[in-house]
């Protein structure tokens, strides 16, 4: 359990960020960017939730957020060959799962699309598209960093990632009326 007795330490001062596990990072570093991106995409959907409260999704973006704590967590503890005093926390197959299943359950109220949804609608709506976006955003950093060597990266967090973004594109829809107040792409209208 995390305890914070003091919110400023003055130990970033120089431009750097601990790890989990110890050593520091430059602010800069790309794995500062992906779990700093993976908070940001956090913050996207507790913007959502303003929208969300009395609607079933609710419950599901709640236990999204502490999952991406988790992830959080995950790309902060780097790993080594040194045991670690004690278990790091690590996005597990089973997150990933619960994430499938609860696209499926939204998914199946919705028609098929027939043309790119753009982002708007209602406002719960365009708040998850732009957590959408946020997200893709932090997939890329981490498919991006576990690309470096000696930079290793569990195939469950990039999974989890690819997962989220498909389900906050699918909530985005299920809050627009189950699509029916989504606002549809027209190639070339405005030629």
């Amino acid at each position: 359990m995390v305890v914070l007795n003091r919110i400023y330490t003055r130990t970033g001062d120089k431009g750097t960020t601990a790890l989990a596990a110890g050593g520091r990072r430059p602010k800069h570093d790309l794995r500062i960017e992906a779990f700093g991106t993976v908070d940001e995409t956090n913050a996207c959907i507790g913007m959502v939730r303003l929208h969300t409260k009395e609607l079933p999704i609710d419950a599901m973006l709640n236990r999204i957020q502490n999952d991406l704590f988790d992830l959080g967590a995950d790309l902060a503890t780097v790993e080594t060959d040194k045991p670690l005093p004690y278990e790091p926390l690590r996005i597990t197959q089973g997150q990933v799962d619960r994430l499938e299943r609860e696209i499926d359950e939204l998914n199946a109220d919705l028609e098929p699309l027939r043309s790119f949804v753009l982002p708007g609608g209602t406002p719960a709506a365009a708040a998850l598209h732009l957590a959408r976006t946020v997200c893709r955003r932090a997939e890329r950093n981490v498919v991006e960093l576990m690309q470096k060597p000696n930079e290793k990266i569990s195939p469950e967090a990039v999974k989890y990632l690819n997962r989220l973004s498909d389900f906050l594109f699918v909530a985005s829809r299920y809050v627009n009326d189950k699509g029916a107040l989504d606002v549809l792409w027209v190639p070339g209208q405005n030629r």
